[in-house]
């Protein structure tokens, strides 16, 4: 028994610097080219900045990655987040509601975005891409609408949840930690997960064993609508106010990282931790770029090239795996 678990031990770091050792080097060598190439990038400050920016992508990017694992997608989690923060807002500052129900009624929004987004996809039988693209427009409307398409200016009320910190790193960025952790865990080690990766893997094989896909295809958009309003309240906490335009193109900011990170395109293949390591590279990037004085059609060619880059070593990667 004690001659084993060494044994055990050491195959599961082996596996751990197989999935992530590579995303690990990327953020590694952009930190050192941009610590080169700024005297204010290598800094404590600089790294508590882009942590206490990103949770609100990561916990989006988590939602995504599940759905693009379960062989779909989805566009609107930009609009869902601006409709659930617009609820939010409305909820506090017109209706003076209590936190806690402006917050309920938050998450529910995005639950319900979720559910419809869900249910049309499995009734209908129509693809995510269209649905969800509808969906981005329809919460975005519903923003504007919810809101007259004015900002909601809460203040104080709000401010605390990203103001509260620990060792230098805020809340939010604790509570999306949480999120992956939860997320890897889900997708690892219940029968959820398994089922989720095997309907992404082959849909019709887990009809034929006698798995109903459709309420895993349901929960996954459900989660990611409510995780898209849970990244709602952390950046409505952080600028103190509900814009309707607010999450424009975190869809595809979400996807980008949730590509860098490994998950397929095609559905059976991701990981939320390494989604969470393709959000820390695309901001480590976007960070690193304006500090050294990258103007923004420079940043935007330059993420734009890993992307494309990154899906060129997946299937690479999944070629070689095949073969």
């Amino acid at each position: 028994m004690t001659s084993s678990a060494p044994k055990i031990g050491l195959q599961r770091l082996r596996e751990l610097a197989a999935t992530y050792g590579g995303l690990l080097l990327v953020l590694l060598v952009l930190t050192g080219v941009f610590g080169l190439g700024s005297r204010h990038f290598f800094s404590p400050a600089t790294f508590q900045a882009i942590a206490n920016q990103t949770p609100d992508a990561v916990i989006i990017a988590v939602g995504m990655t599940l759905v693009l694992i379960a062989g779909e997608i989805d566009l609107s989690v930009g609009s869902v987040l601006a409709l659930s923060s617009a609820v939010l807002g409305v909820c506090l500052v017109r209706y003076d509601l209590p936190l806690s129900v402006a917050v309920a009624a938050c998450l529910l929004a995005g639950l319900t975005a979720g559910l419809l987004n869900g249910l049309v996809v499995i009734c209908w039988k129509l693809p995510s891409f269209i649905v969800t693209l509808g969906m981005l427009e329809i919460a975005r409307g519903s923003a504007y609408l919810v809101t007259s398409s004015q900002t909601q200016y809460i203040g104080e009320r709000i401010e605390g949840i990203a103001a509260a910190e620990a060792l230098g790193l805020s809340l939010p960025f604790f509570v999306a930690l949480g999120v992956v952790a939860l997320g890897q865990v889900a997708l690892e080690k219940t029968v959820f997960g398994r089922h989720l990766i095997a309907v992404g893997t082959n849909e019709e094989a887990v009809r034929l064993s006698g798995i109903d896909p459709r309420p895993v295809k349901l929960v996954v958009f459900m989660l990611s609508g409510l995780l898209s309003a849970v990244a709602a309240v952390i950046h409505g906490s952080r600028l103190a106010s509900a814009d309707p335009n607010a999450g424009t193109g975190y869809e595809l900011s979400a996807i980008a990282a949730v590509v860098i990170g490994g998950t397929s395109l095609m559905g059976g293949r991701g990981s939320v931790v390494s989604s969470f390591f393709g959000v820390l590279i695309i901001s480590v990037l976007g960070s690193g770029l304006a500090q050294i004085g990258a103007q923004e059609p420079t940043k935007r060619l330059v993420t734009g090239c890993v992307i494309v880059a990154a899906v060129i070593l997946d299937q690479i990667r999944e070629r070689r795996q095949k073969g």
